[in-house]
């Protein structure tokens, strides 16, 4: 079963200063438009790749701009043993702040 969160809850865990990695796996071009502070890019279809950057040890909340692209990248990293949980509603229902 996929872990969901929603974007209001994000951001009231950013704002409390919890531990844990945002990576936004949305296309370059969509991330131009501005991202979550302290995300990380690597789009889905490198995902694979990036295995190495990405710390085990560590929640991952996965976002793109709506939650289907998240979804795919949670279950591929999920099935890696790592700890992720998908951004419902993604970049379209994001509220707080963006850095470009």
């Amino acid at each position: 079963m996929m872990n969901l969160i929603m974007t209001e809850e994000l951001l009231q865990k950013l704002d409390a200063g919890e531990q844990f990695s945002i990576i936004d796996v949305r296309e370059s071009e969509e991330v131009a438009n501005g991202m979550i502070p302290g995300a990380v890019h690597i789009p889905l279809g490198q995902i694979e790749s990036k295995f190495d950057q990405i710390d085990k040890s560590t929640p991952q909340y996965i976002v793109c701009r709506s939650g289907g692209r998240s979804a795919m990248a949670c279950e591929i990293l999920e099935e890696n043993g790592f700890s992720v949980t998908n951004v419902v509603g993604g970049m379209l229902d994001w509220e707080g702040e963006l850095q470009f």
